[in-house]
């Protein structure tokens, strides 16, 4: 690795034989130093109920309802706007009520077709890590997706799916399920409306012009979906930002994901920048205050050394991002 344009030292390479010995030093003195604490994406928060009841309603943060008239419109008008589309909603899980945060788009590289639609898994799990760095009580609620028609209720197929992951996935083993549909109109007047307002016609059916979503709670052992009723508060979406940075979040979300289990404190924000909007992976080193920072683009990947409160740009010939802090916390051990 040399220096660059500015004349800035840049770490170099290091034969394979000295790797071991010097990751081996780096991770003794940052990997570990934690050694024992619980991951965060599996440690129980405090504060949690002790005790679950049947939900009687789920609560909408604004910024999720606006997620998800707005994304629903947007991809009707895109080229796959004639496959199912869906979002993971995740959330708080009180002891009557669920409080969906965040929403988690089916992704770029999600498989969907006009009568289904396949998240991206990869891209889901990095993204629930990512929300949970807010607050590690937030969790699964459930699950949104789209219907062509006017089927409003979870289908058949759903079912057997739906039920099976209450049963292995969701605290209090009820899950909240949102089916969007675009027969908004036909639920309070046969005259389209101005989408100027969104309406409730039903204690759990939201309708904004010709968009609607209606909402169902599912636990395991029952025969059927129960209507949810749906009300809003004031609050974002929590994983907005981060819709923002989808695709190149998908790209490398193994890698990352990854790198969480692997690494203590590791964290991921979205940043702005020149180029547009960058996935920024944060590696705390040994010392408080020092880190790796990887900016993530679409096409471009920067890396950077935070070292006695300089930044330090530097270039990394790995064909991945984990691969790449690796190889620089491996040089920074060297010059320990």
């Amino acid at each position: 690795m040399p220096a660059n344009g500015d004349g800035e030292r840049q770490p170099g390479q290091q034969g394979l034989r000295d790797f071991a010995r010097q990751l081996w030093g780096v991770l003794q003195r940052s990997l570990f130093r934690q050694r024992g604490a619980a991951s965060p994406a599996v440690q129980e928060a405090p504060g949690l109920p002790k005790h679950y009841e049947p939900l009687c309603r789920v609560l909408l943060t604004d910024g999720v309802a606006r997620t998800l008239f707005e994304e629903y419109a947007a991809h009707r008008a895109a080229e796959r706007g004639d496959e199912e589309t869906g979002w993971m909603l995740l959330g708080l899980r009180e002891r009557d009520e669920a409080i969906a945060l965040a929403t988690l788009p089916a992704g770029t590289q999600r498989d969907a077709g006009i009568a289904h639609v396949r998240f991206n898994s990869s891209g889901q799990a990095l993204a629930s890590r990512i929300v949970r760095q807010a607050d590690r009580r937030i969790i699964h609620l459930g699950v949104v997706h789209t219907h062509p028609g006017s089927l409003r209720h979870p289908s058949d197929g759903d079912f057997q799916g739906d039920s099976d992951w209450v049963q292995k996935h969701v605290r209090g083993r009820e899950g909240v399920f949102g089916i969007g549909t675009a027969d908004g109109p036909l639920l309070s007047s046969p005259v389209p409306r101005a989408a100027v307002f969104a309406s409730r016609p039903r204690p759990n059916v939201q309708c904004l012009g010709e968009l609607c979503f209606s909402w169902y709670s599912l636990r395991p052992g029952q025969s059927h979906y129960e209507p949810l009723p749906v009300e809003l508060t004031i609050g974002p979406d929590l994983a907005r930002s981060l819709h923002e940075v989808w695709p190149t979040l998908e790209e490398h979300a193994e890698r990352l994901d990854r790198l969480y289990r692997q690494q203590a404190g590791v964290t991921c924000t979205v940043m702005e920048d020149a180029r547009g909007p960058a996935l920024a992976v944060n590696v705390p080193l040994a010392e408080a205050g020092d880190a790796i920072r990887v900016l993530l683009w679409p096409k471009e990947v920067r890396y950077y050394v935070l070292r006695g409160g300089e930044v330090f740009a530097v270039d990394c010939p790995a064909d991945s991002v984990d691969r790449g802090v690796y190889l620089l916390m491996a040089e920074l051990a060297a010059q320990v």
